[in-house]
């Protein structure tokens, strides 16, 4: 999970960054073709910074968000596009960090921020979060030879994460692990590879990412059964294995624009295109397309009515 990342759970404080701007009109799906259930005249009712654009804000975070020349990657900003697409908007995107992102979104600076950000009790107190995109899943980087199934595998051995994710807390509460903390992914990465750790943790999509770019790592994914309730009651940072919801993250004020990306974020569940972006980074569908048991009541009178069921495929 990132920093409430790691979606992002990543302990920082919330500065502005300095923006680079990057301007890209989504019109087309990002497979290339284009987009439909959509209407141009959407955009002139929904209410954005300026009118029939949606300025969204992103951090270099691939594969989940990259600025490249005119275009923004990753599997965020497919969805977004694709999102912006279908309601008849062109898309403005501003580059920052990711606290940034979080607090330029709080001061209407931007519309929407996305990038595997983590939905939170506290954090919807001082924004509006969509219906969940894609959930992320307790992933875990291992030698192609070995398998780790549950917290109780991990005793004992050497974990790794990246600096200031809340897997952080979670290891170090695991009995007899021994907790190796990097600044980056690629330290993860390389040391597990050489041997030194046993199991490293890091946003699913990385390792993928990771896998694809290095096979001579001999690298696998792996997903963690997610710890128990009676577990956490005794370990209560294992509550950080468990799967996390993201969302698209705007201002208080934005319940139209929220309501209406929502809503076809729904869409894009049930007609296949979530389906078919999973498959395209490499991401299993029953992974991240698929809410866990618990997630409804988390939000529900919280920041969604009695009634609200997370989407799934």
């Amino acid at each position: 999970m990132r920093p409430l990342r790691a979606a992002r759970l990543r302990l920082a404080a919330l500065a502005c960054g300095l923006a680079t701007t990057v301007l890209i009109t989504a019109c087309s799906s990002s497979d290339g073709s284009t987009s439909t259930g959509s209407s141009p005249a959407a955009s002139n009712s929904l209410p954005t910074i300026k009118s029939g654009v949606l300025t969204v804000a992103i951090e270099p975070y691939a594969p989940y968000t990259e600025a490249k020349g005119d275009t923004m990657v990753g599997f965020d900003a497919d969805i977004i596009n694709a999102v912006a697409a279908r309601l008849g908007l062109k898309v403005k995107v501003e580059v920052t960090d990711f606290a940034g992102m979080l607090a330029g979104v709080q001061a209407g600076r931007y519309d929407i921020t996305v990038g595997g950000v983590a939905w939170t009790k506290k954090r919807q107190e001082s924004g509006l979060f969509t219906d969940p995109p894609y959930y992320s899943p307790p992933a875990m980087a291992v030698r192609s030879s070995k398998t780790y199934k549950n917290v109780q595998d991990l005793e004992g051995l050497n974990l790794g994460t990246v600096e200031g994710y809340v897997w952080v807390q979670a290891i170090q509460q695991v009995p007899g692990a021994k907790l190796h903390v990097y600044p980056d992914a690629n330290g993860v990465l390389d040391d597990l590879a050489a041997g030194r750790i046993d199991v490293g943790f890091l946003d699913p999509l990385i390792i993928l990412a990771a896998q694809k770019a290095r096979p001579g790592m001999n690298v696998t994914t792996e997903y963690l059964t997610p710890p128990s309730d009676a577990d956490v009651a005794e370990h209560p940072a294992y509550d950080y294995f468990r799967p996390y919801m993201t969302g698209f993250y705007l201002p208080k004020k934005a319940s139209t624009l929220e309501k209406a990306i929502s809503a076809q974020i729904r869409t894009m569940y049930s007609d296949g295109e979530l389906t078919t972006l999973a498959k395209k980074y490499g991401a299993d569908p029953d992974q991240f397309l698929k809410p866990s048991p618990g997630m409804a009541s988390a939000r529900t009178a919280v920041d969604r009515p009695d009634g609200w069921a997370p989407p799934s495929i």
